[in-house]
């Protein structure tokens, strides 16, 4: 598949407004949440993942320790990272508006992960 080209910012804008668009209530517990963009996933982040690279593309990866599992005295770690993987975006969603909306529903599917929802549950609520 042929990837949709874009300008850096463009693809940033978009993930600065997916953030944007997360409710009020939830801001105060992303302080510590580094969000930021890769062209592509690691080689072999799939396979870590308990992906099989055949089946799976990854838009994005929470990595950290999720807000319901931390103990009460959690300090002293590295932030929370969520990585949003522009390329397969880019090569998936050829149209501006399905473009948005995906990266929007991968970045609220990370967070979500942050919140300790794991991806069926996600799934169900439609991210």
């Amino acid at each position: 598949m042929v990837e949709r080209s874009m300008e850096r910012a463009e693809f940033e804008s978009l993930v600065a407004d997916a953030l944007d668009g997360i409710p009020a209530e939830f801001a105060p517990y992303l302080h510590n949440v580094a969000v930021v963009i890769e062209d592509e996933p690691a080689p072999g982040l799939l396979r870590d993942l308990g992906l099989d690279t055949q089946r799976h593309t990854l838009y994005g990866v929470y990595q950290g320790v999720p807000l319901h599992s931390r103990p009460h005295d959690f300090a002293g770690h590295l932030p929370d990272h969520i990585t949003i993987f522009a390329g397969p975006l880019l090569r998936r969603y050829r149209t501006p508006a399905e473009l948005r909306r995906q990266v929007q529903t991968t970045v609220i599917h990370e967070i979500a992960h942050f919140f300790g929802l794991d991806d069926a549950h996600i799934r169900r609520l439609g991210y």
